[in-house]
């Protein structure tokens, strides 16, 4: 994975679900919960899961 600064990470809704997404073209699965794609986001960030190439 690239350096973690290079990514921006954001969140956005669309009615009852969140969904973080990465300047790098990932995104992660809609949630209802927003902490839930904060922590998506926190682990495409640490590598842990749906990192880039």
């Amino acid at each position: 994975m690239s350096d973690p600064a290079d990514h921006i990470i954001s969140t956005s809704e669309r009615g009852s679900f969140c969904t973080a997404r990465c300047t790098c073209g990932w995104y992660g699965p809609a949630r209802r919960a927003r902490s839930l794609a904060r922590a998506d986001a926190e682990d495409h960030l640490t590598g842990t899961s749906g990192a880039c190439d």
